[in-house]
């Protein structure tokens, strides 16, 4: 008689421990939390939203029309050929350990940077982006500095929320993911029986550029800014997933769906709100395209009430971001990549979380804004919060998607030298079409990061390449030759387990 089977949490932990690692981060998420985490860090409420008037001036209406299916077409190859990777390497660390393991710790150090930099600009461009609505809302001064103060005390709820534990982190993602599909039907209801509406040909034929001196077919693609960066952060059903519940299958679905599901309703919210258009050019040019078409279309109380579905879906999205960006900055310290590792390393026993890397991630996430605010007003002739905004969101694309890549350009290498097979190292696996997926999503990531960095967008262009020559020097001089990559915590399994008994209830 064969003996029963182990209950999902021992084989997560036992896979866990083949890596060399202790069980320390309290494994009580499911499938829909680890789904819920990265849909709300997609949150088709805040990048959609933020970055509509993108979208309308590079391109009008056809970039939602016809661009953010296209996005979503490509992005769903290179959420698919992750969710591959995260199957078979179940840990924090995630893309970095993937690109470790396959390519070794140079490879690995650069993907965890990348990924970094990504993270922390995706929550300052959430929560910029969530203080510029809710500035408003409070009757506060419209000024950057007024912003600044709302996006401080954003961030101080993210990191508190995030400290007291995932329980309650991971309640608030799964409210977050039904509160976003709500919002979407609500939007989507209120402008199908109340506004008045163009043909649905006016998404798909109708054209709108204020962008000069550019064929029309390139200012097109630059508006895909708006759904490329919507379509970030999905690795964080990764970064969680030594918190997830038979994580190699759930965690892979998480990536997945969520970022399948962001598709379907982001596009169906798009369209209604783009057919509500009334005066295209005077929409274009409001300072908020997205709540003008609702005061136009319904009046002041309608686009007050939008407003704060809009305003609370943000404050969601950053949440799960500051989730997602501790869970790496834990991972990385725990393998001595970041200066002060052994203080971002550390859990909290009564907690069970990264607390340290929490708050560092909410103080980075705090002084990237600090500091372009800083910079506006060294130079406030040349620069403005509105120029810099979108360069932040194409900073957080780029280096996402460089981060993505990676590992993905290392396990088709992989596979061509024989060493490693999806089927033999992760239950969810693309079989045969794992080589065709890979190589599409490697195109698409090719291709947005050469986009995003063209005119108009060398702004990030020339932050982004900043960064890079900074990190190169800081790897040539404290980097190379002592960074070792992944380190397992103990030799042993018992040595493990005595390492877990410290964080036990």
């Amino acid at each position: 008689m064969s003996p029963p089977p182990k209950p999902a949490a021992s084989a997560d932990q036992e896979t866990l421990h083949r890596f060399g690692y202790a069980q320390q981060l309290l494994r009580d998420m499911g499938g829909f939390s680890n789904f819920a985490i990265s849909f709300s860090v997609i949150s088709i409420l805040t990048g959609a939203v933020t970055l509509y008037g993108v979208g309308l001036t590079s391109g009008g209406p056809v970039v939602m029309g016809l661009g953010w299916p296209l996005v979503t077409f490509f992005v769903l190859f290179v959420a698919a050929a992750m969710a591959e990777l995260a199957s078979a390497i179940p840990t924090s660390g995630a893309l970095y350990h993937w690109a470790a393991l396959l390519g070794g710790p140079t490879w690995g150090w650069l993907t965890a940077w990348l990924n970094l930099i990504g993270l922390i600009a995706a929550i300052a461009g959430i929560d910029y982006g969530c203080a510029q609505f809710m500035a408003p809302l409070l009757g506060l001064p419209d000024t950057p500095a007024s912003d600044l103060w709302v996006l401080a005390a954003l961030l101080f709820s993210h990191a508190l929320l995030n400290h007291i534990g995932i329980r309650v982190v991971a309640w608030l993602n799964d409210f977050s993911a039904l509160y976003h599909l709500a919002g979407v039907a609500v939007v989507v209801a209120v402008l199908a029986l109340l506004a008045p509406k163009r043909p649905l040909s006016f998404v798909f034929t109708q054209t709108f550029t204020t962008v000069p001196g550019h064929p029309f077919w390139f200012v097109f693609l630059t508006g895909l800014l708006q759904a490329q960066w919507t379509y970030t952060g999905f690795d964080a059903s990764a970064h969680t997933i030594e918190e997830t519940r038979n994580a190699r299958v759930t965690a892979p679905w998480g990536i997945y769906l969520s970022v399948a599901v962001s598709g379907v309703f982001g596009y169906v919210m798009l369209v209604f709100v783009t057919l509500a258009i009334g005066d295209l050019p005077a929409t274009a040019a409001a300072a908020n395209p997205f709540i003008d078409i609702f005061e136009r279309a319904l009046g002041p109380t309608s686009g007050h009430l939008v407003l704060w579905v809009v305003t609370l879906a943000m404050w969601f999205c950053g949440l799960s971001c500051v989730t997602s960006t501790s869970r790496m900055i834990f991972a990385f310290a725990r393998d001595q990549g970041l200066p002060l590792s052994p203080r971002w390393a550390r859990v909290s026993r009564r907690f069970r979380t990264p607390a340290a890397a929490v708050w560092l991630a909410a103080a980075l996430a705090l002084l990237l804004p600090g500091l372009i605010f800083a910079l506006v007003a060294l130079q406030p002739s040349r620069l403005a919060f509105g120029t810099l905004y979108p360069a932040v969101t194409g900073i957080s694309t780029i280096g996402l998607y460089l981060s993505y890549g990676i590992p993905l350009l290392l396990k088709r290498r992989a596979v061509r030298q024989g060493v490693w097979t999806p089927r033999a190292h992760g239950p969810w696996h693309l079989g045969n079409w794992s080589g065709l997926v890979n190589t599409v999503a490697l195109g698409w990531i090719a291709f947005i990061t050469v986009l995003f960095v063209l005119p108009p967008n060398q702004l990030t262009g020339y932050i982004f390449a900043g960064a890079l020559v900074a990190l190169g020097l800081f790897y040539a001089l404290r980097v190379r030759g002592r960074f070792r990559g992944p380190r397992p915590q103990a030799s042993s399994a018992a040595e493990l387990l005595r390492l877990e008994a410290q964080f036990e209830e």
